[in-house]
């Protein structure tokens, strides 16, 4: 009775928690959304009254009328998909090979490629623009795109071995023995079992790349290549006061469809990255 009692109690600290968290990340995201649904006229009677008292779509019609931020979600979703595509690329090689081969060093690359996953973009940006600019891939998609697939490969390929860890190493073995090269059984054994990490990992890196600022806001310049966070952030510091409401329902149109992505599939992406954890 005492351990079912502290368990209860347990319980209700934990969702008390988890509600304080969510509703240190939410409130901002409310108070965006009670700014656009606003008209511009309660806009300057001020932001005290928290829920409009004549609310609007208006704003989200304009936003999403627009051809300028049409083009700015097109080019970001074309970034963070094709960023995630070629991150999978990269990063299934290498997780089946961490996942499957011995050698030497083996620990210590490993650890390497999560330390390069530690740096703050912002430490190489400067050389960074200095190299891509030298080499002509400023005001590019390409460019931009490949310093995307760089900033997640790690990562990626960490979720990736966690999955491949999970599958066991005697399907290998039996695919072998039945003629399958090692190229086969990655192609025929390991990527058919992987596809739910994989789908993870894709998410992941095509939410990553929808959130990126820095990098396209030094490397592209081009506002028609222009993703939607540095085009709002562009429109911002273009616009007076009257623009607030505009500007909130902007905000909320480029981080909304990430929100609900990660809601959507949360089972699928937790399930990734805990993949692997507990082998047997």
């Amino acid at each position: 009775m005492k351990a079912s009692t502290s368990e209860r109690i347990g319980d209700v600290l934990s969702y008390l928690f988890m509600l304080v968290i969510f509703a240190f990340f939410a409130w901002p995201l409310l108070w965006l959304l009670s700014l656009a649904l606003r008209t511009r006229k309660e806009v300057f009677l001020g932001v005290s009254r928290f829920i409009p008292k004549a609310p609007t779509l208006d704003n989200f019609i304009t936003i999403l009328s627009s051809d300028k931020f049409a083009g700015y979600l097109w080019n970001a979703l074309k970034l963070s998909s094709l960023s995630a595509l070629g991150c999978l690329v990269v990063a299934l090689p290498a997780a089946y090979a961490f996942s499957r081969f011995e050698f030497r060093g083996k620990g210590a690359w490993m650890m390497a490629l999560l330390s390069v996953q530690m740096i703050s973009p912002l430490v190489i940006m400067v050389p960074l623009y200095r190299y891509m600019a030298s080499i002509g891939l400023t005001d590019s998609h390409f460019g931009a795109t490949m310093v995307y697939i760089a900033l997640a490969v790690p990562m990626v390929t960490w979720i990736l071995k966690g999955t491949i860890d999970g599958i066991p190493a005697t399907l290998d073995e039996a695919a072998m023995i039945d003629g399958c090269s090692r190229f086969g059984v990655f192609l025929r054994v390991i990527l058919p079992l992987s596809t739910p990490g994989i789908a993870s990992a894709f998410i992941i890196s095509v939410i990553g790349g929808w959130s990126q600022f820095l990098v396209p806001f030094l490397l592209i310049t081009k506002e028609s290549l222009t993703p939607i966070g540095v085009g709002i952030f562009q429109y911002a510091g273009t616009q007076n006061d009257s623009s607030i409401q505009l500007l909130a329902a902007a905000c909320l149109v480029s981080v909304v469809p990430a929100i609900i992505a990660f809601l959507a599939l949360q089972r699928l992406i937790l399930g990734a990255l805990t993949a692997g954890a507990v082998k047997g």
